[in-house]
């Protein structure tokens, strides 16, 4: 059983979805927990639920794009939570758009958040993990649309791609210093951002008849992955890509 007391996680987008899984996840282990999101009140109310899991928790207003923010961020975190042991670089959005017809501002609005964001907190984090000298843990969602191609999906999976190799750089560079960064490649898991796909029958019917386990997975599921790759004892595990997705891409 995962043990985390004493140690502080920051979720990047923690305030739904797989973020909120991942929180939670965390906070069951016994994780102090710090979100990372735009939306204060989604936030403030991620935050209570945490708090009801008889861990400390804190919402930081950021938006992962600004490299102001994000310095800003660490800082506060370190001072109203004590130390940063851990981090999920999960913050993200998408942009379904014909190639032809997006424009440069559509992609780099998805670029920003995704692959600059991604950059940014785990350059920071890295900083203040490297400056302590104690470890720490590092853990990027990327997706599985790094592994096969999706019409109307070039900026999301460019980004995707990138965290993905950000996240092997990192496993490399920061090895010295004890810190192990890995790769999360979730599956279709519904949540707030795909809701549009799930009122789509079809598109329901056709993920899950490729998916091994004949579904779609819920953010809980996430709990106990959270938890492993957050592990101080797992010391071995690094730069891997840990795919959730119940077999969809080797289907």
């Amino acid at each position: 059983m995962t043990d985390l007391t004493g140690r502080v996680a920051v979720v990047t987008g923690g305030n739904g979805g797989i973020g909120l899984g991942l929180a939670e996840g965390l906070a069951a282990a016994g994780a102090d927990v710090a979100i990372w999101a735009r939306n204060v009140e989604r936030s403030a109310a991620a935050v209570e639920a945490l708090r009801g899991r008889g861990v400390r928790a804190e919402a930081i207003a950021c938006d992962v794009g600004s490299e102001d923010d994000v310095r800003r961020a660490v800082a506060d975190t370190v001072e109203r939570m004590g130390r940063i042991d851990i981090l999920m670089a999960n913050a993200g959005i998408a942009d379904e758009k014909p190639y032809l017809e997006t424009s440069l501002d559509d992609w780099q609005r998805v670029i920003r958040t995704n692959l600059d964001g991604t950059f940014l907190t785990t350059r920071e984090v890295g900083r203040y993990l490297v400056e302590r000298g104690e470890g720490g843990a590092m853990v990027i969602v990327s997706s599985t649309i790094t592994r096969y191609g999706s019409a109307g999906q070039a900026a999301y999976a460019a980004s995707k791609s990138g965290t993905s190799s950000i996240g092997r750089t990192l496993a490399v560079e920061f090895a010295r210093h004890r810190i192990r960064c890995n790769i999360l490649i979730p599956g279709w898991v519904a949540t707030p951002m795909n809701e549009h796909l799930r009122e789509n029958e079809r598109f329901v019917e056709a993920t899950t008849r490729r998916t091994p386990v004949r579904r779609w997975a819920n953010p809980e599921e996430f709990h106990s992955v959270a938890a492993f790759l957050a592990d101080p004892t797992v010391t071995f595990h690094t730069g891997n890509e840990v795919v959730v997705d119940g077999g969809y891409t080797i289907f």
